[in-house]
């Protein structure tokens, strides 16, 4: 049986854990060789050793624009090309609005907004027409949660390029996607708050808003990324689609 992404050349920035890792570890299971993004080396090599023979690891920050150019300098010296981009990296953290500082603001949209466009307008020249990209948004796209409005708005930002890079991108006949997931029980959900009691009561409280009754698992949202690159979706194009629980849907 053929694989979904076989001989695909895929890069998944934040590929280190939770969800990237996940991802990364499912494109290779269908075919693919992967490049993964980290910033921390020691953690970035456990994450290829890992995955296994099939992926590269480069260390560089999806904030910085010069990290961006030497990672596409070594994708095109390695491999010519990228046919899948899972632009994966971000992160956030809580702050209300009368907490917000500006060193918080521009940290989380140099990452989420400036970092992810700049990882997409980059891979351009290296994608071959008919590649396909997918943004790792939110469900806080279209949800109002309270201390989290700074990362809700570059989640926004995030579901509004893929609407225009659709057009862009259509006589290249480069589809772009967004993933949105509900609450996934990763590392940086931990990293939201400061000890192990916290968290637990946090993904109580996450978990008792999913219909389905429980927070969703790494590997679930990697399942709909490659099915959003691979010819599976060959007609879907411009979409935000929710991986939650039915979170926000009921």
């Amino acid at each position: 049986m053929s694989k979904k992404l076989e001989g695909k050349i895929a890069l998944v920035t934040g590929g280190t854990s939770g969800i990237g890792l996940a991802t990364a570890k499912r494109f290779v299971a269908e075919g693919a060789k992967v490049i993964i993004t980290g910033r921390r080396k020691e953690v970035l090599d456990a994450a290829v050793r890992e995955i296994g023979s099939a992926a590269t690891g480069v260390q560089a920050d999806a904030g910085k624009l010069a990290d961006l150019d030497k990672l596409y300098a070594q994708i095109k010296q390695q491999y010519g090309r990228i046919d899948t981009l899972f632009a994966n990296a971000g992160g956030g953290e809580f702050a209300p609005i009368d907490k917000v500082t500006e060193e918080h603001f521009d940290k989380t949209f140099d990452t989420n907004v400036k970092g992810l466009f700049f990882t997409v307008q980059k891979a351009l020249p290296l994608m071959p027409d008919g590649g396909t990209i997918v943004l790792n948004a939110s469900i806080v796209s279209i949800k109002g949660m309270p201390a989290f409005g700074v990362y809700s708005a570059t989640k926004a930002a995030v579901r509004s390029f893929a609407r225009t890079w659709t057009n862009e991108l259509k006589d290249r006949q480069i589809r772009v996607n967004v993933v949105s997931p509900g609450p996934i029980d990763t590392p940086g959900v931990d990293g939201l708050v400061q000890d192990q009691e916290q968290a637990k009561q946090l993904k109580v409280g996450l978990a008792s808003q999913v219909p389905l009754g429980r927070m969703g698992h790494p590997d679930e949202i990697a399942k709909v990324v490659v099915f959003l690159a691979s010819d599976d979706a060959s007609y879907v194009a411009g979409i935000e689609l929710f991986v939650d629980g039915g979170m926000v849907q009921v």
